[in-house]
């Protein structure tokens, strides 16, 4: 059997016009709470056989109701949290274009995955830190299906980092990771991984 790992962002957060990174531990909007109900409705029909996520509030708050409409016990993996983003949390997400975010997204993209503000987390930073519990989780639950809510930018980290050919120049080419949309992600036999799909949202998921 493949191993199937079911990939997603947790629902709206409480304030979604501000960066909150790892620094900020909100909870979810009404929005986002009726997102994580209906994405636990789709998630259910799938029967994964465990659901796991990032230790921080707005993911659990996510991956609780998929867990019990699943008939699954909730497990946490406190490295897959968010990005640090330093002094950055509690800035506007619309930055200007020489705004932190902006320049540190085009240094990344230029080839420069080492970088980062004083602070904050660089891609390499992110990547050294998720993929090691990503691939003991494969491990763990080699030939079944996985649910796993993480963050926006752990989702894409993920994804370019496994996904053959891909890499941070196709940044935009996955695209912005939507609130609870899923990727899936699937690997035989100890084989490379692919991905039938990449931000599907689940229907009545849409903000």
């Amino acid at each position: 059997m493949p191993t199937r790992i079911l990939l997603l962002r947790h629902a709206q957060s409480a304030d979604p016009t501000i960066f909150h990174g790892a620094e900020s531990d909100v909870g979810l909007s009404p929005l986002g709470r009726r997102q994580a109900e209906l994405a636990a409705i789709y998630l259910a029909s799938l029967r994964p056989d465990a659901v796991v996520s990032s230790a921080m509030r707005r993911a659990i708050d996510t991956a609780t109701p998929i867990a019990l409409a699943c008939g699954k016990a909730l497990h946490t993996e406190p490295d897959l949290h968010e990005r640090r983003v330093g002094p950055m949390s509690g800035m506007a997400a619309q930055q200007p274009p020489d705004g932190p975010w902006p320049t540190t997204l085009r240094r990344w993209l230029a080839g420069e995955t080492g970088y980062s503000p004083d602070g904050a987390e660089s891609f390499d930073d992110i990547r050294d830190r998720v993929l090691p519990v990503w691939h003991r989780l494969a491990k763990e639950y080699a030939g079944r299906t996985l649910v796993v809510v993480a963050h926006g930018i752990v989702c894409k980290v993920l994804l370019l980092s496994l996904l053959p050919g891909l890499g941070v120049a196709d940044w935009a080419t996955v695209g912005p990771i939507y609130n609870v949309a899923i990727h899936e992600l699937v690997r035989e036999d100890g084989g490379e991984w692919h991905a039938p799909r990449i931000n599907d949202l689940p229907y009545g998921c849409e903000e």
